[in-house]
């Protein structure tokens, strides 16, 4: 189960994301939940991007990222950009109740392991 959370107190509903191993990296989960959200808006392309990180020549709205030109989004570049914000402190990621703060460790996902991505709201004016 995944949840997206912020610091200022916003969840959103938990989801899915299928994983086979047992063991996997951060960096990897990363990347499959990039993958599944890019492929979900590049199958649909609503106007509003839900996900992890803002792509490039987006602008943040209510709910999300709006596109300025209607396109598909590169799940690699993608990637790299959540890659990016996890080193910078972008977002936290909590599995269980334990942050994990190395992209290369192993988490290991038993059965109903809640995996929370716990992004991080800048201060107004700081």
């Amino acid at each position: 189960m995944v949840v997206d959370e912020t610091t200022s107190g916003s969840r959103s509903d938990g989801w899915g994301l299928e994983i086979a191993e047992e063991r996997l990296t951060v960096r990897e989960l990363i990347r499959r939940r990039v993958f599944q959200e890019v492929a979900e808006y590049n199958a649909r392309t609503p106007e509003v991007f839900q996900g992890l990180v803002q792509p490039q020549d987006a602008e943040r709205v209510l709910n999300g990222y709006a596109l300025r030109t209607g396109r598909r989004i590169d799940p690699e570049a993608q990637t790299e950009l959540a890659l990016k914000a996890f080193a910078g402190n972008g977002f936290l990621v909590l599995v269980g109740d334990r942050q994990v703060t190395d992209l290369d460790a192993e988490i290991e996902l038993a059965l109903g392991t809640e995996i929370t991505f716990l992004k991080l709201v800048p201060l107004v004016g700081g």
